[in-house]
């Protein structure tokens, strides 16, 4: 029967994916803030499945993380790993990193929500003029497909960072209408908490068990959960399967924050400390003014431009989707999947501690 046989046709979207992703020995791509934690798992997932690639290029400011990958990588074992110090502020720079590039994937940001209340030119200089400078040089650059990384907060945002990032996925949907006679296809990815990852709440309490207290924002906040390994599976997905102008969102369980304290600290103290400015009770991801152009893809969701272009490319390539019930949202509180605390607990050992112990 084949690949399209039944046991084909039984594999979640994603893993498909890792038959029909077209990167070989001509494939180049460059991934922004390629120093991060998303940046981290995509070079070695790049180099494990992709090893005769012709090029990974990593671009960031961080010339001390960039050594740091250079000594896991070493250029006599992986020639194909190239590190391009620069700023996606810098258009003439991002312009002669992407010579020669056919790929890209946009991670590049600042991230920190309390930071984008005190300094909001600099997120907006980072997060929107610098995905203006990203599609702006990949138009010029020859690149074939794009794919920028979102967060939850850009859905309905309420803080600077979740506006900013809202900003930057218009931008990057929008750069389809401006393409041309292009090969040239530009997509988002939307998620929310990636376990274990900087900053979030899983390492932060596993820090804080140690002195014995977990603060506990609100009791009733809930949160998405996403490894890192499920985050680059669904970029190469979108990189493959983007017809151009999809903002991609995937279907994950939720957690309750006092679910995260109970498999990390069940004996420690967990005081209610109130919720900080610009943070939600739950995270959305879909807002139901979305609705009306959702569509169900199976293992995500995909929001899609209002003017029918990409729908009608689904329809010519035979995609199969559903479209979402008018009114739907998609949110952590509402979601019917949840992490029990032993999950988490399993989950914490996989991804973030292969030794932790509750406490």
């Amino acid at each position: 029967m084949g690949l399209q046989g039944w046991y084909w046709q039984a594999l979640p979207e994603y893993l498909r994916s890792f038959f029909l992703m077209p990167f070989d020995s001509s494939s180049s791509i460059l991934i922004t803030g390629g120093t991060g934690s998303f940046g981290k798992a995509f070079i070695a997932e790049i180099l494990s499945r992709f090893p005769k690639i012709h090029r990974l290029v990593i671009y960031s400011r961080d010339e001390l993380k960039q050594w740091e990958i250079q000594q896991l990588y070493p250029e006599s074992k992986f020639p194909q790993l190239r590190f391009f110090l620069g700023d996606v502020r810098d258009r003439d720079r991002l312009r002669r990193a992407l010579e020669g590039i056919d790929t890209v994937v946009h991670a590049a940001a600042l991230k920190q929500v309390p930071a984008a209340e005190y300094n909001p030119f600099e997120f907006i200089n980072t997060n929107v003029l610098g995905a203006e400078n990203m599609v702006q040089s990949c138009l010029d650059a020859g690149v074939k497909r794009v794919v920028a990384l979102s967060t939850d907060k850009a859905a309905a945002p309420i803080n600077l960072y979740g506006a900013t990032k809202l900003c930057s996925d218009k931008l990057f949907i929008a750069a389809n209408n401006i393409k041309g006679t292009r090969d040239l296809r530009f997509s988002v990815v939307r998620y929310g908490n990636v376990m274990g990852s900087r900053g979030s709440v899983i390492p932060f309490f596993l820090e804080k068990a140690k002195s014995g207290v977990l603060p506990i924002t609100d009791p009733a906040m809930t949160r998405f959960n996403i490894s890192l390994s499920e985050g680059v599976a669904m970029v190469l997905w979108s990189l493959e399967q983007a017809r151009g102008g999809e903002l991609f969102v995937p279907k994950i369980p939720s957690y309750r924050i006092t679910d995260v304290a109970e498999a990390i600290g069940p004996s420690c103290e967990k005081p209610i400390t109130g919720i900080r400015p610009g943070e939600k009770i739950h995270e959305e991801m879909i807002t139901a003014s979305d609705s009306f152009t959702t569509i169900d893809l199976g293992e995500y969701f995909a929001i899609l431009p209002s003017d029918g272009r990409v729908q009608k490319l689904y329809q010519e390539a035979g995609i199969s989707n559903t479209a979402v019930p008018s009114g739907f949202a998609y949110n952590s509180g509402s979601n019917p999947d949840f992490l029990s605390v032993e999950q988490l607990r399993a989950l914490i050992r996989e991804h973030v501690d292969t030794a932790f112990q509750p406490v």
